[in-house]
């Protein structure tokens, strides 16, 4: 169950309370009593950005306030946001103001039951104007009225108040048809002309109406036959008196965008399919991965053989000039950070560039051995010089958060002193969770341009960990690799050695897990899985603690959040959206 918050909710329940908390604004509250958690990087990451000035982009905000929440460090969230409220409050406008005074409510009301009873009725109504209904009924619950917070329960939707997460995010997951990154929507990104498909399925689609209109143009094929037949045929719907559809560009051959070719193959008349000239190369690479994983990703319902016996009817390998229904179309072969078959289509007189997954994050599949660092830095010169309108990736949040040719000319030089660093370290003997811990940020990010500030941080920690995996052997310097230890080696060790039972086992879990401490108790359960079974106790503590790191990675990881919602089979419904 989740409940969407938009900036425009938060904006209205902050603005009311401007009058009020002007003259009596939240006081700093005492972190003296919380317990210390292990380093969160991204959590110190998100601190930085928001001590450096009040953010421009207000998801900046909410991502940290989200992180203290998901750390269980409300007390120290709110302390952290207040005292940038009366730091920044003369420079702030009053919906600037409105939203830390949002973030701050929340964190306090999810902070109110660990406050004394002693104190807890001016903890209360000093948080009471912040909220909305859900967090009203937790007070109210917390503070023993049962009749107000079934009230409020009522009014805000949930059926209870036992929702150990809150999910603001528009990925959904379905075991039949996988990962959607977005809500289903077609828009027109240019009127008449270029369209773009969401929430399908896991890749977006993009068709384009040529010059002379007899023409349908498609750029990519999506991953299954049957979410390509249902995104093209809601696009007819859409938009009925399209052309035929007679060309589909292929921007890198990776499951997700050729595994839907076998339908666009069986419409008449055929369109004919553009990729470059080493797709077989990236088709073999990415068939040795793991195919189990790819379920998780793209659903019960993909079918790996349609990515085998893809065949383009043209292959490219050198920058090409075409014309189809008078539109001008340049094809231009590049590495980029992904694959090495990547090809960028771009449409000048539309100032369209069509980019694939040229960036995404994980430089390359995570599970396969793929990922060019500076293919990501040259194709990136590329982008800049062509300096495109609109430029589209292969993926919804790509296009949201990468959409910037200027932003990517200066998030460029911070991957590179990035990658330099890296390197350095790995020299150094340093270990790869120490380089994570390390919170590297570039001289000049945080005061400048705001709108590289959450690309930079989506990046850094794959970029750290495929340049760790390319340049450290399978033996490294703090002897890791050296044995074979597993899960049943490591629940011995608990249970023979240290003589510690299933119920002490979960029980150390749930104290990780209240300390925000989620992978590490993961790694416990694993362990205490492997000698005890999946136990009903065993599952209860697993449902918990993987919950708990899909909230945390539902807005910067979604690799993580489909692999952990895999783990205990948990599906999140699609969003749907107002007409």
């Amino acid at each position: 169950m989740r409940k969407f918050i938009s900036l425009l909710v938060v904006l209205v329940l902050g603005a009311g309370l401007l009058a009020y908390f002007g003259k009596n604004r939240p006081t700093r509250v005492s972190a003296g009593q919380t317990q210390s958690v292990s380093s969160r990087p991204e959590l110190e990451y998100l601190k930085a950005a928001n001590r450096a000035a009040p953010p421009k982009d207000p998801q900046l905000l909410f991502l940290l306030m989200g992180a203290y929440a998901n750390a269980n460090q409300q007390l120290e969230g709110a302390e952290f946001l207040s005292a940038r409220l009366n730091e920044f409050g003369p420079r702030l406008s009053d919906p600037q103001k409105a939203l830390y005074l949002s973030a701050i409510g929340l964190l306090r009301a999810q902070h109110a039951s660990s406050v004394s009873l002693l104190h807890r009725i001016g903890y209360v109504k000093d948080t009471v104007a912040m909220l909305d209904d859900f967090h009203l009924g937790k007070l109210a619950l917390a503070d023993g009225d049962q009749i107000k917070a079934r009230d409020y329960l009522r009014q805000s939707g949930y059926k209870s108040f036992e929702k150990p997460i809150v999910l603001t995010t528009p990925f959904s997951e379905d075991t039949l048809s996988g990962h959607a990154f977005a809500s289903r929507r077609i828009a027109e990104i240019i009127p008449g002309r270029v369209y773009g498909l969401s929430g399908f399925e896991f890749t977006e689609y993009y068709f384009v109406v040529s010059d002379d209109r007899r023409e349908l143009i498609g750029i990519d094929a999506g991953t299954r036959a049957d979410s390509a037949k249902t995104a093209y045929e809601a696009l007819r719907g859409y938009a009925p008196n399209l052309p035929e559809l007679t060309t589909i560009f292929v921007t890198h051959s990776h499951w997700d965008h050729i595994g839907g070719q076998a339908y666009f193959r069986g419409l008449n008349p055929k369109p004919r399919f553009y990729a470059r000239s080493n797709y077989k190369e990236e088709i073999d690479g990415e068939l040795d991965a793991p195919g189990s994983i790819a379920k998780h990703f793209f659903g019960e319902r993909f079918n790996v053989d349609d990515v085998r016996s893809f065949k383009p009817d043209a292959t490219i390998d050198r920058p090409t000039e075409l014309k189809i229904g008078g539109t001008r179309i340049e094809l231009i072969p590049v590495h980029g950070g992904e694959t090495h078959d990547a090809m960028f289509i771009h449409l000048p007189d539309l100032g369209v560039l069509f980019v694939g997954d040229f960036i995404m994050p994980y430089l390359g599949a995570p599970f396969a051995v793929e990922g060019d660092f500076q293919g990501l830095l040259d194709a990136i010169d590329i982008v800049v010089q062509k300096n495109p309108r609109y430029m589209l990736h292969g993926h919804e949040p790509l296009t949201r958060n990468f959409s910037s040719p200027a932003m990517l000319g200066q998030l460029k030089t911070n991957l590179s002193w990035l990658r330099d660093q890296v390197l350095t370290a790995i020299r150094r003997g340093d270990t790869r969770a120490a380089i994570h811990q390390a919170n590297l940020i570039p001289p000049g990010l945080l005061n400048g341009r705001a709108d590289a500030l959450l690309p930079y941080l989506i990046l850094r920690e794959h970029v750290i960990d495929r340049l760790y995996h390319q340049n450290v052997g399978y033996w490294q310097a703090d002897l890791e690799g050296l044995d074979h230890l597993g899960d049943s080696d490591r629940a011995e060790l608990l249970v023979d050695y240290l003589g510690l039972s299933e119920k002490r086992l979960v029980t150390a879990a749930e104290k990780m897990a209240a300390d925000g401490k989620y992978e590490l108790a993961a790694s416990l359960l694993e362990a205490s899985a492997a000698r005890f079974g999946r136990t009903e106790t065993i599952a209860k503590a697993e449902q918990l603690v993987y919950l708990k790191l899909m909230e945390k990675y539902q807005n910067t990881d979604p690799f993580k959040y489909i692999l952990y919602s895999a783990k205990i089979g948990e599906q999140t419904p699609a969003m749907t959206t107002s007409k």
